[in-house]
Protein backbone atom coordinates (compact mmCIF):
# COMPACT_ATOMS: atom_id res chain seq x y z
CA UNK A 1 0.00 0.00 0.00
CA UNK A 2 2.56 2.59 1.12
CA UNK A 3 4.77 1.58 -2.38
CA UNK A 4 0.93 2.49 -4.42
CA UNK A 5 0.74 5.62 -2.39
CA UNK A 6 4.30 6.91 -3.33
CA UNK A 7 4.20 5.71 -7.00
CA UNK A 8 0.64 8.19 -7.04
CA UNK A 9 2.68 11.16 -5.37
CA UNK A 10 5.37 10.87 -8.09
CA UNK A 11 2.34 9.96 -10.75
CA UNK A 12 0.78 13.31 -9.64
CA UNK A 13 3.74 15.50 -9.04
CA UNK A 14 5.33 14.39 -12.72
CA UNK A 15 1.76 15.59 -14.20
CA UNK A 16 2.07 19.11 -12.29
CA UNK A 17 2.27 22.25 -14.40
CA UNK A 18 6.02 24.01 -13.27
CA UNK A 19 6.29 26.99 -11.29
CA UNK A 20 5.17 30.44 -12.48
CA UNK A 21 7.58 32.75 -13.65
CA UNK A 22 6.92 36.01 -13.76
CA UNK A 23 8.57 38.13 -17.18
CA UNK A 24 8.11 42.20 -17.48
CA UNK A 25 6.90 42.79 -21.28
CA UNK A 26 6.68 45.88 -21.20
CA UNK A 27 6.99 49.60 -19.26
CA UNK A 28 4.23 52.40 -19.37
CA UNK A 29 6.00 55.49 -17.71
CA UNK A 30 6.96 54.35 -14.51
CA UNK A 31 4.98 51.03 -14.34
CA UNK A 32 6.10 47.65 -15.38
CA UNK A 33 3.59 45.47 -17.29
CA UNK A 34 4.29 41.57 -16.63
CA UNK A 35 3.73 38.38 -18.10
CA UNK A 36 3.41 35.02 -15.71
CA UNK A 37 4.28 32.18 -17.36
CA UNK A 38 3.14 28.68 -16.53
CA UNK A 39 5.21 26.01 -17.98
CA UNK A 40 4.42 22.38 -18.93
CA UNK A 41 6.76 20.06 -16.17
CA UNK A 42 9.21 18.49 -19.05
CA UNK A 43 9.67 22.18 -20.42
CA UNK A 44 12.86 23.04 -22.23
CA UNK A 45 13.56 26.32 -24.17
CA UNK A 46 14.50 24.54 -27.12
CA UNK A 47 10.84 23.45 -27.35
CA UNK A 48 8.26 24.66 -30.41
CA UNK A 49 4.98 24.62 -28.11
CA UNK A 50 1.71 25.87 -28.85
CA UNK A 51 1.04 28.55 -26.34
CA UNK A 52 -1.77 30.27 -25.28
CA UNK A 53 -2.31 33.90 -23.65
CA UNK A 54 -5.17 34.94 -21.36
CA UNK A 55 -6.47 38.15 -20.84
CA UNK A 56 -8.55 38.08 -17.66
CA UNK A 57 -12.17 40.20 -17.79
CA UNK A 58 -13.72 43.33 -15.70
CA UNK A 59 -15.01 45.53 -18.22
CA UNK A 60 -11.66 47.27 -18.77
CA UNK A 61 -11.95 48.34 -15.46
CA UNK A 62 -11.48 46.05 -12.98
CA UNK A 63 -9.91 42.40 -12.40
CA UNK A 64 -6.94 40.32 -12.56
CA UNK A 65 -4.66 38.30 -14.57
CA UNK A 66 -5.26 35.13 -12.04
CA UNK A 67 -8.52 34.26 -13.53
CA UNK A 68 -7.04 32.11 -15.63
CA UNK A 69 -4.54 30.64 -13.48
CA UNK A 70 -6.64 27.17 -13.38
CA UNK A 71 -7.33 26.98 -16.61
CA UNK A 72 -3.29 27.56 -17.43
CA UNK A 73 -2.07 24.70 -15.30
CA UNK A 74 -3.96 22.17 -16.98
CA UNK A 75 -3.32 23.24 -20.43
CA UNK A 76 0.69 23.10 -19.26
CA UNK A 77 -0.16 19.77 -18.24
CA UNK A 78 -0.86 19.18 -21.56
CA UNK A 79 1.87 20.61 -23.32
CA UNK A 80 1.16 24.28 -23.72
CA UNK A 81 3.23 27.49 -22.89
CA UNK A 82 0.57 29.25 -21.41
CA UNK A 83 0.60 32.81 -20.33
CA UNK A 84 -1.52 35.58 -18.20
CA UNK A 85 -1.42 39.04 -19.20
CA UNK A 86 -1.34 42.32 -16.36
CA UNK A 87 -2.38 45.01 -18.29
CA UNK A 88 -3.40 48.12 -17.92
CA UNK A 89 -7.24 49.28 -17.04
CA UNK A 90 -9.31 52.00 -17.42
CA UNK A 91 -8.64 54.70 -14.96
CA UNK A 92 -11.88 55.82 -12.54
CA UNK A 93 -13.97 58.66 -13.87
CA UNK A 94 -12.24 58.26 -17.28
CA UNK A 95 -15.14 57.73 -20.08
CA UNK A 96 -13.07 56.68 -22.77
CA UNK A 97 -12.28 53.84 -24.47
CA UNK A 98 -10.30 51.28 -23.74
CA UNK A 99 -7.11 52.39 -25.52
CA UNK A 100 -4.80 51.50 -23.03
CA UNK A 101 -6.09 48.02 -22.81
CA UNK A 102 -5.82 47.13 -26.53
CA UNK A 103 -2.37 48.47 -26.26
CA UNK A 104 -1.11 46.50 -23.82
CA UNK A 105 -2.92 43.32 -25.55
CA UNK A 106 -1.15 43.70 -28.78
CA UNK A 107 2.40 44.64 -26.50
CA UNK A 108 2.03 41.19 -24.74
CA UNK A 109 1.46 39.49 -27.91
CA UNK A 110 4.30 40.59 -29.89
CA UNK A 111 6.13 39.83 -26.97
CA UNK A 112 5.59 36.59 -26.61
CA UNK A 113 6.10 36.23 -30.37
CA UNK A 114 9.19 38.20 -30.46
CA UNK A 115 10.48 35.73 -27.50
CA UNK A 116 8.84 32.66 -28.52
CA UNK A 117 12.69 30.96 -28.84
CA UNK A 118 13.54 31.46 -25.49
CA UNK A 119 10.35 30.71 -24.28
CA UNK A 120 10.20 27.54 -26.13
CA UNK A 121 7.10 28.39 -28.30
CA UNK A 122 5.84 28.53 -31.64
CA UNK A 123 5.70 31.60 -33.06
CA UNK A 124 3.03 30.11 -35.86
CA UNK A 125 0.83 28.38 -32.70
CA UNK A 126 0.01 31.36 -30.18
CA UNK A 127 -3.71 31.77 -29.30
CA UNK A 128 -5.40 33.68 -27.38
CA UNK A 129 -8.17 33.40 -24.76
CA UNK A 130 -10.37 35.88 -22.04
CA UNK A 131 -13.72 36.37 -20.65
CA UNK A 132 -15.61 39.08 -20.95
CA UNK A 133 -13.79 42.26 -21.80
CA UNK A 134 -10.57 40.05 -21.69
CA UNK A 135 -12.81 37.90 -24.35
CA UNK A 136 -12.91 41.35 -26.14
CA UNK A 137 -8.77 41.77 -26.40
CA UNK A 138 -8.28 38.36 -27.21
CA UNK A 139 -10.81 38.96 -29.95
CA UNK A 140 -9.02 42.06 -31.02
CA UNK A 141 -5.62 40.67 -31.23
CA UNK A 142 -6.30 37.90 -32.94
CA UNK A 143 -8.71 39.91 -35.67
CA UNK A 144 -8.64 43.65 -35.69
CA UNK A 145 -5.49 45.63 -37.53
CA UNK A 146 -4.13 49.45 -35.87
CA UNK A 147 -4.34 50.88 -32.64
CA UNK A 148 -0.72 49.36 -31.73
CA UNK A 149 1.49 50.93 -28.56
CA UNK A 150 3.58 53.68 -30.64
CA UNK A 151 6.67 52.19 -28.13
CA UNK A 152 5.68 48.65 -30.18
CA UNK A 153 8.15 47.12 -32.74
CA UNK A 154 5.20 46.39 -35.18
CA UNK A 155 7.47 44.02 -37.69
CA UNK A 156 6.35 42.01 -35.00
CA UNK A 157 3.04 40.57 -36.02
CA UNK A 158 0.45 40.63 -32.57
CA UNK A 159 -1.61 38.33 -34.27
CA UNK A 160 -3.21 35.12 -32.21
CA UNK A 161 -3.67 32.14 -34.28
CA UNK A 162 -6.85 30.59 -32.30
CA UNK A 163 -9.06 31.87 -29.93
CA UNK A 164 -10.76 30.26 -26.77
CA UNK A 165 -13.52 33.11 -26.30
CA UNK A 166 -15.54 33.27 -22.81
CA UNK A 167 -18.27 34.80 -22.64
CA UNK A 168 -16.59 37.78 -24.86
CA UNK A 169 -17.72 41.44 -25.34
CA UNK A 170 -16.64 41.06 -28.90
CA UNK A 171 -19.32 43.80 -30.46
CA UNK A 172 -18.63 46.81 -29.68
CA UNK A 173 -21.38 48.27 -31.68
CA UNK A 174 -24.69 50.11 -31.41
CA UNK A 175 -26.74 47.00 -32.49
CA UNK A 176 -26.75 45.02 -28.90
CA UNK A 177 -23.03 45.32 -28.89
CA UNK A 178 -21.31 46.20 -25.37
CA UNK A 179 -19.37 48.98 -24.56
CA UNK A 180 -20.60 51.39 -27.49
CA UNK A 181 -20.91 54.15 -24.58
CA UNK A 182 -17.39 54.34 -24.79
CA UNK A 183 -16.21 53.83 -28.03
CA UNK A 184 -18.76 55.86 -30.05
CA UNK A 185 -18.62 56.05 -33.68
CA UNK A 186 -15.00 54.60 -33.56
CA UNK A 187 -16.40 51.64 -32.58
CA UNK A 188 -15.10 49.76 -35.80
CA UNK A 189 -11.64 50.35 -34.87
CA UNK A 190 -12.59 48.68 -31.56
CA UNK A 191 -14.72 45.58 -31.94
CA UNK A 192 -13.48 42.57 -33.63
CA UNK A 193 -17.12 41.50 -34.71
CA UNK A 194 -16.98 44.48 -36.73
CA UNK A 195 -13.67 43.36 -38.45
CA UNK A 196 -14.23 39.61 -39.87
CA UNK A 197 -11.55 38.77 -42.50
CA UNK A 198 -11.09 35.59 -44.31
CA UNK A 199 -7.50 35.89 -42.43
CA UNK A 200 -9.13 35.56 -39.14
CA UNK A 201 -8.14 32.44 -36.18
CA UNK A 202 -10.44 29.98 -35.50
CA UNK A 203 -12.62 30.56 -32.33
CA UNK A 204 -14.36 29.02 -30.02
CA UNK A 205 -17.04 30.74 -27.91
CA UNK A 206 -18.80 30.55 -24.97
CA UNK A 207 -21.51 32.00 -24.09
CA UNK A 208 -24.80 31.46 -20.99
CA UNK A 209 -28.28 31.74 -22.35
CA UNK A 210 -28.81 34.52 -19.88
CA UNK A 211 -26.21 36.63 -20.29
CA UNK A 212 -27.31 40.12 -19.55
CA UNK A 213 -24.31 41.47 -21.34
CA UNK A 214 -24.16 39.55 -24.42
CA UNK A 215 -27.64 38.54 -26.23
CA UNK A 216 -27.38 34.97 -27.64
CA UNK A 217 -28.01 36.91 -31.12
CA UNK A 218 -24.88 38.80 -30.72
CA UNK A 219 -22.58 35.46 -31.05
CA UNK A 220 -24.69 33.81 -33.90
CA UNK A 221 -24.55 36.81 -35.95
CA UNK A 222 -20.81 36.50 -35.05
CA UNK A 223 -20.48 32.86 -35.79
CA UNK A 224 -22.59 33.35 -38.96
CA UNK A 225 -19.65 36.25 -39.92
CA UNK A 226 -17.05 34.22 -39.53
CA UNK A 227 -18.54 30.96 -41.40
CA UNK A 228 -19.40 33.26 -43.87
CA UNK A 229 -15.80 34.45 -44.41
CA UNK A 230 -14.87 30.43 -44.27
CA UNK A 231 -13.01 31.00 -40.93
CA UNK A 232 -13.26 28.06 -38.61
CA UNK A 233 -15.93 29.29 -35.69
CA UNK A 234 -17.76 27.26 -32.91
CA UNK A 235 -20.04 28.45 -30.65
CA UNK A 236 -21.21 26.37 -27.47
CA UNK A 237 -24.42 27.71 -25.71
CA UNK A 238 -25.05 26.99 -21.59
CA UNK A 239 -28.91 27.11 -21.18
CA UNK A 240 -29.75 29.12 -18.42
CA UNK A 241 -26.61 30.67 -17.27
CA UNK A 242 -25.23 34.11 -16.77
CA UNK A 243 -22.12 35.88 -17.40
CA UNK A 244 -19.22 34.45 -15.95
CA UNK A 245 -20.57 31.28 -15.57
CA UNK A 246 -17.39 29.43 -16.81
CA UNK A 247 -15.38 30.39 -13.96
CA UNK A 248 -14.03 28.31 -11.54
CA UNK A 249 -16.73 28.34 -8.33
CA UNK A 250 -18.96 27.19 -5.39
CA UNK A 251 -20.45 23.67 -5.53
CA UNK A 252 -22.73 23.26 -8.73
CA UNK A 253 -20.62 26.09 -10.96
CA UNK A 254 -17.46 24.04 -11.64
CA UNK A 255 -19.06 21.91 -13.52
CA UNK A 256 -19.30 24.79 -16.21
CA UNK A 257 -15.60 25.42 -15.51
CA UNK A 258 -14.94 21.84 -16.43
CA UNK A 259 -16.68 21.50 -19.66
CA UNK A 260 -15.44 24.66 -21.19
CA UNK A 261 -12.19 23.60 -20.25
CA UNK A 262 -12.36 20.38 -21.50
CA UNK A 263 -14.12 21.50 -24.47
CA UNK A 264 -11.17 24.23 -25.19
CA UNK A 265 -8.67 21.35 -25.04
CA UNK A 266 -10.85 19.42 -27.80
CA UNK A 267 -11.23 22.63 -30.06
CA UNK A 268 -6.84 23.13 -29.39
CA UNK A 269 -6.46 19.05 -30.01
CA UNK A 270 -8.65 19.53 -33.65
CA UNK A 271 -6.39 22.30 -34.61
CA UNK A 272 -3.37 19.50 -33.55
CA UNK A 273 -1.82 21.98 -30.95
CA UNK A 274 -2.71 18.93 -28.44
CA UNK A 275 -2.23 15.74 -28.74
CA UNK A 276 -3.97 12.57 -27.33
CA UNK A 277 -7.38 12.41 -24.83
CA UNK A 278 -8.05 15.09 -22.43
CA UNK A 279 -6.85 14.63 -18.84
CA UNK A 280 -9.75 16.79 -17.57
CA UNK A 281 -11.71 14.55 -14.80
CA UNK A 282 -14.54 16.34 -13.21
CA UNK A 283 -15.11 15.40 -9.79
CA UNK A 284 -18.54 13.89 -8.56
CA UNK A 285 -19.21 16.99 -6.49
CA UNK A 286 -18.71 19.65 -9.22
Amino acid sequence: MARLLILFILLSLSASAAEPITRVYKKAGERELKLTIVNPPDWKSTDQRPAMVFFHGGGWVGGGPTQFTQHSEYLATRGMVCLQVEYRLIKKGDAGPPIDCVHDAKSAMRWVRGHAAELGIDPKRIGAGGGSAGGHLAAFVGMVEGLDDPQDDVKISPKANALALFNPVFDNGPDQGWGYSRVGEHFKEYSPAHNISADDPPAIIFLGTQDKLIPVAVVERFKAGMEKAGVRCEAVFYEGQGHGFFNAGGKGKMKYYYDTLLATDKFLAALGWLKGEPTLQMPPEA
